[in-house]
């Protein structure tokens, strides 16, 4: 790794870190983190390939009032660094991110307990009037959330591919690893189930079915699967139109034009 990738990584790093605490840019989503992290490698292609299979696995991980969820950004950026620099296999990059994950999730809580120093100190600005003092503290405490990432990432950027490192990730039986995809199979179905929980879209459980199908018993690619989306979506919001349409004529004062996300789900 040269002296420019290992800046620009620790740069990733450090933005991945903080948008796990920001939340609006989704920088620390796996997919997000590790193609960042492929492109400065100069492999953007497993970053994709790792970013969207762990993406899979987080996607019901969500902070959820106090309770802190498993880290994201630690676990893709470390992650991806060991797979792309070490050529090691997928599996082997779920086998590592999971307790990455676990261990981040720690990490940020101390980061975070941290922090409750500066809203203190940002108390005592705004008791004086002090906008710049406020901003400070808020930066001061962002700034803690990217070096909880950046650090350990340059750390394992100057030792990823050692013989060292390669040999004790070799060195894990393939029973974990196997057994860590299996359960990250399992983790999928989990966050799905939340997902569908949280959007309580009964009326579009058809589609999902349908998809489930058509995965199983066919060979349809992503592309494929896009497609079919695209073609079931139109065909649901035009039926959406035809019914509030047949509501406005009815005298319930509901048209096409006072659709809003609600009415989709």
């Amino acid at each position: 790794m040269t002296t420019i990738q290992l800046i620009l990584l620790v740069i990733v790093a450090g933005i991945s870190g903080m948008g796990s605490v920001l939340d609006e840019a989704q920088f620390h989503r796996p997919l997000i983190s590790c193609t960042l992290v492929g492109l400065v490698l100069g492999d953007i292609t497993t970053g994709i390939i790792l970013g969207g299979t762990l993406e899979m696995l987080a996607l019901g991980w969500m902070n959820v009032g106090a309770a802190m969820a498993p880290d994201a950004a630690l676990a893709s950026v470390i992650s991806a660094i060991l797979v792309i620099i070490g050529h090691q296999s997928i599996g082997a990059g779920i086998a590592v991110a999971i307790p990455l994950a676990a261990a981040g999730q720690v990490l940020t809580i101390f980061v975070r307990t941290i922090t409750v120093f500066f809203q203190h100190l940002a108390d005592k600005y705004a008791a004086e009037g002090s906008t710049r003092g406020i901003e400070m503290c808020h930066f001061l405490g962002l700034l803690l959330q990217g070096i909880r990432v950046a650090v350990p990432a340059a750390l394992v950027g100057m030792v990823a591919g050692t013989d060292t490192v390669n040999a004790l990730l070799a060195s894990i039986p393939e029973v974990i690893t196997r057994g860590l995809q299996v359960s990250g199979g399992f983790i999928v179905v989990v966050g799905y189930a939340m997902v569908i929980n949280m959007m309580n879209a009964k009326s579009l459980m058809p589609f999902f079915f349908l998809g489930f199908l058509l995965a199983v018993f066919t060979n349809i690619n992503l592309i494929g699967f896009g497609a079919v989306g695209l073609i079931c979506a139109y065909f649901h919001v035009k039926s959406l139109a035809r019914e509030l349409n047949a509501s406005a004529a009815g005298g319930s004062g509901n048209s096409i034009d006072n659709i809003d996300d609600s009415d989709l789900m």
